[in-house]
């Protein structure tokens, strides 16, 4: 499937935020986002269930999913930024109207548990969507940050971002299209036909997962046999709130001298406050000590 580059964010635009995933008990950081944004000279709609709660989601999957809906359909709306990640995408994914997405390419934007809609909008619709700040912590934080926010509008207005990695595992030159994320959301796909076609460089990161779990992981995907014939090279983020450094490390050169493909590390990609925005399914390249995408 040929893929599809949403036009870039303008001042004057009009930004959604939706709730595909948890939800919030408290809307001050939503609050000062929109103030942001608003600020800078966008528009703000917000989706009708977006403050619902259901347990540990953001509402019911029908809300949610109406939400998702509703603003993809919108012809006002020109981008959709998440409220937060957490757990829900992947309940979503079955019922998505995919056609209604690829009728409507608009940016789509968030990370984490967010990867699992950005793999399949890729997958079955080739939109190109964003691994991004969301509004929690990001954009509705007391103070924003000055690299997240950087990032994030260099990527939703087509500026390349080339990124100098601190490790080298494997080197090497690769090109491929983006694809990963949020390493264990990307893994509960597993099952269902979410692999790109083409050639990809694989970027990953997670939070408070136990090596043994990141090992596994890792090694879930590239026993795939379509995973290892598309990965052209892999990205490492960072993993934040492992049990062991010295284990990670291993594993990251176990990785690097099983794969025949250009291995970096250190690209900030990332739960921390301080994150680059990645186009998710665009192309990009390893080259030598660079991320370039």
């Amino acid at each position: 499937m040929s893929t599809i580059k949403p036009k870039k964010l303008e001042v004057g635009d009009t930004i959604a935020i939706i709730a595909p995933s948890g939800g919030i008990k408290d809307d001050t950081d939503l609050i000062r986002a929109e103030r942001y944004f608003e600020k800078l000279g966008y528009k703000i709609k917000t989706g009708k269930n977006l403050l619902k709660n259901r347990n540990y989601l953001a509402g019911t999957d029908e809300e949610r999913l109406e939400d998702l809906h509703e603003q993809f359909a919108d012809k006002e709306v020109n981008a959709i930024i998440c409220l937060r990640g957490g757990y829900g995408a992947i309940r979503l994914i079955k019922n998505i109207d995919y056609d209604l997405i690829k009728s409507n390419p608009k940016i789509f934007a968030g990370y984490s548990d967010i990867t699992a809609l950005s793999a399949m909008f890729l997958k079955k619709a080739g939109l190109i969507t964003y691994s991004s700040p969301m509004i929690q912590n990001d954009f509705g934080a007391e103070v924003q940050n000055e690299f997240t926010i950087n990032s994030f509008f260099k990527a939703v207005n087509d500026e390349e971002q080339k990124c100098f990695a601190t490790k080298v595992y494997s080197s090497g030159n690769a090109n491929g299209i983006t694809f990963g994320g949020n390493l264990s959301t990307i893994v509960s796909l597993c099952g269902i036909d979410f692999i790109p076609d083409k050639k990809f460089i694989f970027f990953a990161e997670d939070i408070g997962e136990p090596v043994y779990k990141l090992d596994k992981m890792f090694t879930q995907l590239l026993n795939i046999e379509k995973f290892s014939e598309n990965l052209s090279g892999i990205v490492f983020g960072e993993f934040t709130g492992i049990d062991n450094e010295k284990y990670l490390s291993d594993l990251f050169n176990d990785i690097a001298s099983c794969v025949n493909v250009p291995v970096i590390g250190g690209i900030k990609i990332s739960h921390n406050t301080e994150k680059l925005t990645v186009p998710y399914g665009s192309k990009s390249a390893i080259h030598e000590n660079y991320f370039i995408f």
